[in-house]
């Protein structure tokens, strides 16, 4: 039998899920937490052999991902299955960075909470496999490409700040005032080097072209480029180059 920590900030649905799990015969729920900072403080105390975690939870300063790092920190490749509802790229975003690489399982609340369906996946957890839910694992590809592919992951934090005051359509002047720059020289040098990130200096386009061009991109949130006719074209994320569209 299997001792679990439950992490579930509904405590109707918690009081229902323990009921349903032990009612197994294979699971024993030896805790039970509402945060993410309840179960990293239970978890380090009575060490289950696994953890059924929700991903969002209410209150507390941490998600059930970031709990479960915070736990695999100190009780390293402890098992845990997550489930959630939610589909927020910052949940993905956290479970990416998080390094998480065996003794999981990543399941959508909808399509697997019922115990016949949890209970073997808590078992494949604790036995070092690992199982994403199909779309959960799209969504997480998704997101990374969307990460990998943020024209102002290509910028250094003073030139973001110039491309954002760019964007809100100021003139050099006005943005070296808005940053409390000595020179507008240095708003100059910056569009300089935002453009040649983003390859936009590549052509020979005048700066007002440059200027419209680094707008869109900013705005999009995406790479552009432009061919020699001025289309404009975007990479999917098959790696494609397609027409751009607002």
């Amino acid at each position: 039998m299997l001792n679990l920590l439950l992490v579930e900030d509904n405590e109707k649905l918690r009081r229902a899920m323990r009921v349903g799990l032990e009612a197994t015969g294979e699971i024993h729920v030896s805790g039970e937490a509402s945060t993410g900072d309840e179960a990293v403080a239970q978890a380090l105390a009575s060490t289950p052999d696994v953890i059924l975690m929700d991903v969002q939870l209410a209150g507390g300063t941490l998600n059930g991902i970031q709990a479960a790092a915070a736990i695999r920190r100190e009780l390293p490749r402890l098992p845990v299955v997550f489930y959630s509802i939610q589909d927020d790229d910052s949940y993905y975003r956290d479970f990416r960075e998080s390094g998480i690489l065996t003794h999981y399982a990543y399941v959508r609340k909808s399509n697997y909470l019922l115990p016949a369906m949890v209970v073997p996946l808590l078992k494949d957890a604790v036995a070092g496999r690992s199982f994403v839910d199909p779309e959960i694992a799209a969504r997480v590809q998704e997101v990374r490409y969307k990460d990998e592919n943020n024209p102002l992951a290509l910028l250094e934090p003073n030139e973001r700040e110039v491309m954002r005051l760019l964007a809100q359509g100021m003139t050099n002047e006005q943005i070296a005032r808005q940053l409390g720059l000595r020179d507008a020289r240095a708003v100059s040098r910056a569009n300089g080097q935002i453009y040649a990130a983003w390859h936009l200096g590549d052509t020979t386009t005048d700066e007002k072209v440059a200027r419209t061009r680094a707008t869109l991109i900013y705005n999009a949130g995406q790479m552009i480029i432009w061919d020699e006719e001025g289309a404009a074209r975007t990479q999917n994320a098959q790696g494609q180059w397609t027409p751009f569209e607002m």
